[in-house]
């Protein structure tokens, strides 16, 4: 059974204990961190009355960088097994 570890993060003014798998404990943390960091970009850039807004952005900030890259990774792939397509084909017509 993999080793599990009690953590608290402090998010937007509140502690959340976490128990959670050793090997995330890093992952989680520099998330944290970049979640403050966001919250106070926020904060700064925006007037803000209220925390949950600000978590609402962030929350909405994280989706479309994750959905934004599953996006190019897939218009990679298409490029790409295009790209062996042609590949093939050109090496269909040299070696028939």
């Amino acid at each position: 059974m993999a080793e599990k570890l009690k953590i608290k993060l402090s998010i937007a003014d509140r502690v959340y204990p976490l128990t959670i798998p050793v090997e995330q404990e890093e992952g989680l943390r520099k998330a944290t961190k970049k979640i403050e960091a966001m919250i106070k970009q926020f904060e700064e850039s925006y007037a803000v009355r209220d925390k949950q807004d600000v978590l609402a952005m962030c929350a909405l900030q994280f989706a479309s960088q994750v959905t934004q890259q599953t996006i190019d990774e897939d218009s990679l792939s298409a490029e790409t097994a295009e790209r062996l397509n042609k590949l093939c084909h050109l090496l269909d017509e040299k070696l028939t």
